[in-house]
């Protein structure tokens, strides 16, 4: 009766479960991937208009700090808005344009978002504070003659040198005044502890131009401190750092800083700054205001809109409605021959039924395996009764024979004399072999055939077999010769290989006629040792060699004990061999005798 299979484990709903379960996953993850990346590309973008925002007043508080106007600065600003995508727009204080990047007439964004101021501009914070500082590009009256830098960049060079030769690693670096400073790996300024072997005063000391800028500077910073208190009490002096900055007077802030009078320091440092400021003032641009916003003709780079919304479900929808058809499609066609072979073995076994095959791939493949199984399996349900039938035949006449003379013996119609008990016994050792064949296959089919196995020689083997069937080629007058190649060795089984090699020899006496001559030969190749038993006798049709290893199989059909025995010679040859690892192939012309090659894995030859 036909099985009926539940719709929930049917092939076909399991392969569309599987595929909306995929689709919904991949559409989810896709849509997870896409919120996700463009979460991501929106904070790095907003991370980048910062950047961009902090490069641009970078660039122009740079321009300011070395241009005494803001006359050039339109290429600077277009430049930048190019670079960053940005509407940049430069005014004064009272929102008079300096330069625009928008077309003429764009309205101004609402508030300022810096002020570009050289001498008041060291950071420009996130919360749009302006921080007090100098920018360290406006140096104003402190920029050196190129006579001047020329021997500062001797002197640093050979500083450098120095430190090197007691293994410092040092870099000399070009401030914007033109003065050059040599600095540590990490960016410090290289310290004065070998200032007396190295020169270090000579690049620290000022030159004319900064001397007299420093004078100068001495002079506007003297009132400020004079008006705090702070100047009467000794000479006031301003000097340079390491790093080319203007500090106040170490007597000054020492003198205070003794007498911990922070207030009195922090004032010194102020009207330094002070006048270094008023001493700037006439090199640097004035104070302007600066704008930012987004470029108007960049088109949007996200949008999120209803209407988009809309599309991404729509497609979604879409995909998911293609996936199910294709797969359901494709489902059909994977299970309809999937039934068609369900359908077949489901039939009784006495029926042959072969599965069209329609396709060419993997279920394709199937249904012709599927169709070789049958035929196999029909092949072996033919070879199973022939076999049954066989083994009946073949135990039937000795068992005849032996009940026929048992019963006329015990009728007194002939007398038990050593005749009839010699023909009796020859009987029953017909028996005896053909039960001790069946066996052997028994064992060999599961694989319990024991192999006692120790090293052999070939010559021994051929020897003793072509002894043992001496007196029946003698009888038969046939010649039995041996040949061997080098005395070959192998690890086997003597007993076994003298069984399998007597099984081939006692066939290739059945067919060879008188006069003729069967050869036992053993040569190595290689690895391997080749065993081969050629007769001369009729041979076998090549329609017949792929049988002859068959159980109870003989080229004569009428099964006469004179031309063949029992049929379960070649096959107990064949597990014999395999047992060793070896292979048996049967080769012949018809007219020119028969050729059985026995390949057996070889051995060196024992020591001693």
């Amino acid at each position: 009766m036909k099985r009926r299979i539940p719709l929930r484990k049917r092939l076909l709903v399991r392969l569309l479960i599987a595929t909306v379960l995929i689709a919904v996953c991949s559409v989810a993850a896709t849509a997870w991937l896409a919120v996700e990346t463009t979460t991501r590309a929106l904070r790095e973008e907003q991370g980048q208009d910062l950047a961009d925002d902090m490069k641009i007043l970078a660039e122009l508080s740079g321009y300011a700090a070395t241009h005494p106007r803001w006359n050039g600065v339109q290429s600077l600003v277009r430049t930048l808005a190019a670079q960053t995508g940005r509407r940049i727009a430069l005014t004064t204080t009272d929102r008079t344009p300096i330069a625009d990047s928008a077309r003429k007439g764009t309205a101004l964004p609402l508030g300022a978002a810096a002020t570009v101021d050289p001498l008041h501009s060291d950071t420009y914070s996130e919360s749009g504070a302006q921080l007090t500082g100098i920018d360290p590009r406006a140096v104003g009256p402190y920029r050196l003659t190129s006579g001047e830098r020329g021997r500062l960049e001797a002197i640093a060079e050979k500083q450098r040198s120095c430190y090197s030769r007691f293994s410092i690693d040092t870099r000399i670096e070009t401030l914007p005044s033109g003065r050059p400073v040599i600095l540590n790996p990490d960016g410090t300024t290289a310290g004065d502890y070998l200032a007396e072997d190295c020169g270090y005063g000579l690049l620290g000391t000022p030159t004319r131009t900064e001397t007299k800028a420093l004078d100068a500077l001495t002079t506007g910073a003297r009132g400020c401190l004079e008006r705090h208190g702070l100047g009467s009490d000794g000479p006031l002096y301003l000097m340079l750092n390491p790093n080319g900055t203007v500090s106040s007077s170490r007597y000054v802030i020492g003198k205070y800083a003794k007498m911990g009078d922070a207030s009195a320091m922090k004032t010194a440092q102020s009207c330094a700054d002070d006048a270094l400021r008023a001493q700037l003032d006439p090199y640097v641009a004035p104070v302007a205001e600066l704008y930012l916003g987004d470029d108007e003709t960049a088109p949007p780079r996200f949008d999120m809109s209803p209407a988009n919304k809309a599309k991404i479900v729509g497609a979604a929808g879409l995909v998911l409605a293609v996936t199910v058809v294709v797969t359901a499609v494709v489902a059909t066609r994977l299970v309809r021959p999937l039934r068609a072979l369900t359908e077949a073995a489901q039939q009784p076994p006495d029926m042959h039924v072969r599965v069209p095959v329609t396709t060419r791939d993997e279920t394709g493949i199937l249904a012709e395996a599927f169709n070789d199984l049958t035929e196999r399996r029909e092949r072996l349900e033919s070879q199973r009764k022939a076999m049954v039938s066989d083994i009946a035949h073949e135990l039937r006449s000795p068992l005849t024979n032996i009940r026929g003379w048992l019963e006329v013996t015990r009728d007194g119609v002939v007398e038990p004399d050593a005749a009839l008990l010699a023909s009796l016994h020859e009987e029953a050792l017909v028996l005896q072999r053909v039960i001790d064949d069946l066996q052997d296959l028994a064992a060999a089919d599961a694989g319990t055939l024991h192999l006692r196995r120790e090293p052999v020689r070939a010559e021994d083997l051929l020897d003793q077999v072509a002894a043992a069937h001496r007196v029946a080629a003698d009888t038969a007058g046939v010649t039995v010769r041996t040949e061997d190649d080098g005395k070959p060795w192998l690890d086997a089984d003597p007993v076994r290989m003298r069984q399998a090699l007597g099984n081939l020899v006692s066939n290739a006496l059945r067919h060879t006629p008188a006069g003729g001559t069967v050869t036992l030969a053993a040569r190595r190749d290689g690895d391997e040792v080749v065993f081969t038993v050629a007769d001369t006798g009729s041979g076998i049709a090549p329609e017949d060699l792929p049988h002859v290893f068959e159980r109870f199989w003989r080229a004569e059909k009428s099964r006469s004990r004179r031309t063949g025995g029992s049929g379960l010679g070649l096959p107990i040859v064949r597990h014999l061999i395999a047992a060793h690892g070896g292979t048996a192939l049967a080769a012949c012309e018809p007219g020119s005798g028969a050729v059985f090659t026995l390949r057996m894995p070889g051995a060196a030859e024992p020591e001693g």
